[in-house]
């Protein structure tokens, strides 16, 4: 038996990097998946974003595990594609037990450099479209009176980084948004909580808009090259955790483990966040 058997799973961003790695897990331990993303370029955004292709390859990988996987493509910045990615999860599954609102962007940039387009993406894609992809399964999941909202902020919703201060503006949005949600969706017995992992081996931060900005004295710095920089923030001697470390955590928040944990940030830092304030 899997610890998510019967449950259906709509995972925003979910075609590569951290949302796939959680469709798979939670494939792995029984849930049927819904995966929509944008699957398309922001112009704003410094390197390569997902396409159809990856969403198809999601599908392919779920299907693998004898789950069923349904792929949209949706911008979880606008309403009503978001709306209907969860009006059709519920048509065709009849519920929606487990949402986790993944979709995200990063884009390093000097504060004074940070233009109106690339605050709006940031804010937009980041935190809005956090607010709206719970927004739109909440309803759903008052009504059957239970559910699991788990939302992907980071390390950097918890301390400031120079070069990142849209990206750190939204992540810190969403805890307050989460802290918030919980209170408010506890008395239908949905849990909210957010999971803040340090940086993931994934293409948002194995690139050369990071790369820079953690190797900025190197011209046109390799993933070596950046090793020290990125191990520098954590505890451990390690540059990233892989995004199968930060699905173990929200595996842990969806299934019966995390049945009474809500209002709460999961953090998966490598000790990052030994830094901060308890």
């Amino acid at each position: 038996m899997g610890q998510l058997d019967g449950k259906v799973a709509l995972i925003t961003g979910g075609a590569r990097g951290q949302g796939r790695s959680h469709a798979v897990t939670f494939a792995r331990e029984g849930a049927d998946i819904v995966v929509c993303d944008l699957a398309e370029q922001i112009e704003t955004v410094p390197y390569t974003m997902s396409n159809a292709g990856d969403l198809e390859e999601t599908v392919r990988l779920v299907e693998a595990l004898d789950q069923r996987c349904i792929a949209m493509r949706a911008d979880v910045r606008d309403t009503a594609q978001i709306n209907a990615v969860a009006e059709r999860t519920v048509a065709e599954f009849g519920k929606i037990d487990i949402l986790l609102a993944n979709a995200g962007i990063v884009a390093p940039v000097p504060f004074v450099d940070i233009t109106d387009q690339a605050w709006s993406d940031m804010v937009e894609t980041d935190l809005t479209g956090v607010f709206k992809s719970i927004r739109a399964v909440a309803p759903q999941m008052i009504e059957q009176r239970s559910g699991r909202i788990i939302a992907t902020s980071s390390m950097v919703g918890k301390t400031g980084v120079p070069g990142l201060a849209h990206y750190t503006a939204a992540k810190w949005g969403v805890i307050g948004l989460v802290k918030s949600a919980a209170l408010e969706f506890g008395q239908y017995g949905i849990t909210v909580n957010a999971v803040c992992p340090t940086n993931v081996d994934t293409p948002m931060i194995q690139n050369p808009a990071m790369y820079s900005l953690f190797a900025p004295d190197i011209t046109n710095p390799s993933r070596d090259d950046v090793v020290p920089g990125f191990t520098s923030l954590n505890a451990l001697p390690i540059p990233w955790v892989q995004a199968e470390d930060i699905s173990a955590g929200m595996l842990y928040l969806a299934a019966e483990s995390g049945r009474y944990v809500t209002g709460e940030t999961l953090t998966i830092a490598a000790g990052w966040n030994a830094n901060n304030a308890a």
